[in-house]
């Protein structure tokens, strides 16, 4: 959803933020398990009915999804396990901030939002924050599946900076059932998206194989010794030579050049006694012009 100029101009900045810290020696792992105690915290406090506090303290615990990611670029200390546990936590810190949100959800059965224009909210909000948790999983394991597979998935309305945003304003400004639905939603829309954009590209790739494969097996065909043509081994007149001479002519040239035998009579045929060298000479007397 956000744009790649605005992801570059965020990662610059986080970048700026980030350099103090490591110049004291922080890892990325570290930042990486504070945002998911900031999570814990933020999934408390939101339980408790402090949806405001709840809402910043998701903001801030996002921030550190970004800031383990930047460190690691300005440390030079990306490393393949700090990219599957930062996935790892994330996926903790997403589900444990709406379990949070769910346990506020069956505290309140009475609950209200004016926007929302359907009756038993509680019911509703117990149900979106039920596909809202497993469209965030999908999000995330279809992407990881793609990649597993070798095809890069970046695809896709709704990534996490997203989700976070979205829960965090739905937070801060009392319209949380919306922003769950925005959540439940989008997150399977972008599953989805991601399922179609895979399956096209091994469409694709399938396509292209079998179509080298035609092509390969028809080159193959034509050299194997399939119907011989006028260009490749007759005269000028059409007649095509024998076909034991045409092989004993290919295994004999380096080159894979062959010269016509020559006829004694009607049906013998005697084998060329001098091999074939690369010349400039066309193979038949009075040439063969190949359209």
């Amino acid at each position: 959803m956000f744009s790649r100029r605005i992801q570059q101009r965020a990662r610059h900045l986080v970048t700026l933020l980030i350099k103090p810290l490591a110049r004291l020696g922080v890892t990325p792992n570290t930042l990486t398990v504070i945002g998911l105690l900031l999570s814990i915290l933020a999934a408390v406090v939101i339980a408790q009915g402090l949806l405001v506090a709840g809402g910043l303290l998701v903001l801030f615990a996002g921030f550190f999804d970004m800031f383990d990611g930047a460190m690691a670029r300005v440390r030079h200390a990306a490393t393949t396990f700090g990219a599957f546990f930062d996935s790892t936590l994330d996926r903790y810190s997403e589900s444990i901030i709406l379990l949070g949100l769910l346990l506020y959800t069956l505290q309140r059965p009475d609950l209200h939002d004016a926007i929302w224009p359907f009756a038993n909210e509680q019911r509703w909000m117990i149900t979106l924050i039920f596909i809202a948790v497993v469209g965030s999983l999908m999000v995330s394991y279809t992407k990881a599946r793609a990649e597993g597979l070798g095809l890069e998935c970046k695809t896709g309305l709704l990534a996490r900076p997203e989700r976070v945003v979205i829960l965090a304003i739905g937070l801060l400004s009392g319209t949380t059932i919306l922003a769950v639905f925005l959540l439940a939603i989008l997150s399977q829309v972008t599953a989805i998206e991601r399922i179609v954009y895979v399956w096209r590209i091994t469409i694709t790739s399938q396509t292209l194989q079998t179509s080298k494969a035609d092509v390969g097996a028809s080159l193959t065909e034509t050299l194997s010794g399939g119907k011989t043509t006028q260009s490749e081994t007759g005269d000028h007149k059409g007649r095509p030579y024998a076909s034991d001479a045409l092989s004993k002519a290919k295994d004999t040239s380096a080159d894979n050049l062959h010269v016509p035998a020559t006829k004694l009579g009607t049906d013998e045929v005697r084998e060329p006694s001098v091999l074939p060298v690369p010349t400039s000479i066309p193979p038949f007397n009075n040439g063969v012009h190949q359209e």
